[in-house]
């Protein structure tokens, strides 16, 4: 009795279900992704024209790109107490929401609509702060993995709860507002106490790589199979029975993480993880190796000297000739030939305060292509719901569903892609944004075309590119301005996102699809029905013009963004070379 008690402790105690547990999380935690599902039921309930609509979305990515709080929350509360205020917003917000669409409380001004989505979206925030918090303190020697397989699942989440929605079998539309209300607030309160540290630096086993090769393989199962099932139901007409049964596997493949704590607790594990000792402590030269790092001073003049070559050097060689002329200097200004100061402020690669980055060219470069890129990507997620709708298809899900799971791919692509570039060619990691925002700009195109089929492959194009940014960006600000402010200056760099869509949806796509909506409406039948019936009907536009420019000016913005991130490949590539140029030699 005593083992099996001791084994469920262990259980309840081993990173691997924290980690599987905020995996969970995660796969309900992206309800921003479903606003182009829901924006079509909001629009048409409330009578809302493309730029309120765009007002909503605005107010959607703010709530899920601002986490200031969050942060606080997640230092100063208990885990499950910041989970416990996150699940508050959501319910609160979109329940608020479909108790107005469905008539059941009187109509809100627009304002306070606003103020709904935006509570209920940065619920999400503290759902995202706690499963990485917990994570990467239970994984400290392997954050990458961690952080990109649970930003992974965020994305995938707007496509689970669409085929969850799917098997509720409703014709009500509005019915999606009270399952993204409901069901990720019951996900969440069930597993706030299991989300949280467990001393995981005591857990390190030598089968942790396997470990994170099999959760890679569910999660590429898990988007082929739901990308299979989308694809299925929108060609072929699926009865209830089969949706059902089709949503029941995907619940399963969502559950097989939970194998790997089992397995490890219950038959792998002689001894408790609890009682493992902690990571051996760097020895004394590491240390001495590491301080003399750290407190190296290197004169403003040497910089200003040295040769271009010498960063290409080994790192011993490199010490050597950088002190040898160093010392020159020195006796100079001894001699009083020159006037010796020290360098002010970091060097790229070095720790900087948010302060420090924004006088940067290399940060402004970064927050602008990201800006320009991810913002136009934002606006396609946001207005996926009209655009299918413009050309002639009923329903939007699909679209929704698999820009979500493109997103997941370029997230975990986008990743693994950036550490190839750097790791075996030590080119700088935006190289890898470059390519990205390129093949965002082709998606555009093909949005603007309008083609048979292109609005599937604009989908794949956008997301894969959307979801790449995200990858690749907080690395290479981790790289270039340092890890120890990573997280102000992470924020800072999230703020793109709304601030991309506030211009490219709320001020350009909205204006336009509305002008082009007034022009089908002059004197066309919905006007003369709204005239004879004393009502006025929401602007809709049909046909390819509806965002035949829009989409074309994202493509341009696209194209600078490359240009953008180019430049920051030219001002980086010594950095780049000395951080992982002399490790390749």
């Amino acid at each position: 009795m005593s083992g099996s008690r001791g084994r469920l402790w262990s259980l309840l105690h081993n990173r691997w279900l924290v980690f599987v547990a905020a995996m969970w999380v995660q796969a309900v935690a992206g309800t921003g992704y479903l606003f182009g599902s829901l924006s079509p039921v909001i629009k048409s309930s409330l009578g809302y024209n493309q730029r309120q609509i765009a007002r909503l979305g605005v107010a959607k990515d703010l709530g899920d790109s601002i986490g200031f709080l969050a942060g606080t929350l997640c230092e100063i509360l208990p885990l499950w107490a910041a989970l416990l205020v996150g699940v508050l917003q959501n319910f609160v917000g979109y329940g608020w929401v479909w108790l107005v669409v469905t008539g059941r409380t009187p109509r809100m001004p627009l304002w306070a609509m606003c103020v709904l989505i935006f509570v209920a979206t940065n619920g999400e925030t503290y759902f995202n702060t706690a499963a990485l918090v917990s994570c990467v303190q239970n994984f400290p020697k392997s954050r990458g993995p961690v952080v990109g397989i649970l930003k992974g699942f965020a994305g995938l989440s707007g496509a689970i709860l669409t085929q969850i929605f799917a098997m509720i079998h409703t014709p009500d539309h509005a019915a999606l507002l009270f399952v993204v209300a409901v069901g990720p607030s019951m996900v969440v309160i069930s597993l706030m106490f299991i989300v949280r540290p467990v001393g995981g630096h005591r857990q390190v086993r030598p089968s942790d790589q396997s470990s994170f090769m099999f959760v890679y393989s569910v999660c590429l199962l898990l988007a082929a199979y739901l990308m299979g099932v989308m694809l299925l139901e929108d060609l072929v007409d699926l009865g209830h029975t089969v949706i059902v049964v089709l949503t029941l596997l995907l619940l399963l493949l969502l559950l097989a993480p939970v194998v790997l704590p089992l397995l490890l607790t219950f038959h792998l594990d002689v001894v408790s993880p609890v009682q493992e000792p902690l990571l051996p402590e760097p020895s004394q030269g590491e240390e001495t190796s590491q301080s003399a790092e750290q407190n190296e001073v290197i004169l403003s003049e040497v910089e200003d000297e040295k040769p271009s070559d010498v960063d290409l050097l080994p790192e011993s060689e490199r010490q050597k000739r950088i002190a040898h002329l160093q010392a020159k200097l020195l006796q100079a200004a001894a001699d009083g030939a020159v006037r010796v100061k020290k360098r002010r402020g970091p060097r790229r690669g070095e720790d900087f305060t948010l302060m420090q980055a924004l006088i940067k060219a290399d940060f402004w470069l970064m927050f602008l292509s990201l800006l320009l890129g991810s913002g136009s990507g934002l606006t396609v997620i946001d207005n996926l719901g009209q655009m299918s709708e413009s050309l002639g298809y009923n329903e939007a899900h699909i679209f929704v569903s698999m820009i979500s799971i493109w997103n997941f791919l370029g997230r975990v692509g986008g990743g693994y892609l950036s550490e190839l570039i750097v790791r075996d060619r030590a080119y700088p990691r935006p190289v890898a944004l470059a390519c990205f925002q390129a093949v965002m700009a082709i998606g555009h195109l093909f949005f603007a075309m309008a083609w048979p089929g292109t609005m599937y492959i604009g989908t794949l194009l956008i997301g894969l590119g959307y979801g790449a940014h995200w990858a690749i960006v907080p690395a290479a600000a981790s790289e270039l301005f340092g890890l120890k402010n990573f997280g102000a200056l992470y924020n800072f760099l999230t703020v793109a996102n709304p601030a991309g869509s506030l211009i490219f949806s709320g001020l350009i796509t909205s204006v336009i699809y509305d002008d082009e909506a007034a022009k089908q409406a002059h004197g066309g039948i919905n006007s003369l029905r709204g005239a004879l019936l004393g009502e006025e009907e929401p602007l809709k536009c049909t046909g390819t013009i509806c965002f035949f420019l829009s989409s074309l000016i994202m493509s341009g913005l696209c194209v600078i963004a490359v240009i953008l991130s180019l430049v920051l490949v030219y001002r980086t590539t010594s950095v780049y070379l000395n951080l992982y140029g002399r490790a390749r030699a």
